[in-house]
């Protein structure tokens, strides 16, 4: 995909969208094309644009959103409560080994930012 082909694809898209808000639903066949062009557009933008997280916090965030977790979920898979989560990600408290290596381990953050 080219970009003038990708600035199509999210015209198409918008318009797709619109008749989902308007009407509620989309056809069998719209659907199928609105999830052909969006999957287009994922990876035009992901080749394009990609999205580099650039601190520890930003990347937390990131798996949090792709593992749809919340920070009592991620409070449990690192072993730590949810409190001390929230103020590691406000940054009123400073990164432990142990949550440091549960990050490493458990949520595959890159031992680089972590230690940055």
């Amino acid at each position: 995909m080219n970009a003038k082909e990708y600035r199509t694809a999210n015209i198409r898209m918008e318009e797709l969208l619109t008749v989902l808000t308007d009407k509620g639903k989309l056809t069998k066949r719209q659907q199928q094309e609105l999830d052909q062009v969006s999957e287009q557009i994922a990876q035009y933008e992901e080749e394009h644009y990609p999205f580099k997280p650039e601190t520890l916090i930003e990347m937390i965030e990131l798996r949090m959103y792709q593992r749809k977790l919340k920070q009592k979920d991620l409070a449990k898979i690192l072993g730590t409560t949810p409190s001390r989560i929230s103020e590691l990600l406000n940054g009123k408290r400073d990164l432990t080994i142990d949550l440091a290596r549960g990050l490493y381990q458990k949520l595959k953050i890159d031992p680089n930012l972590i230690l940055r």
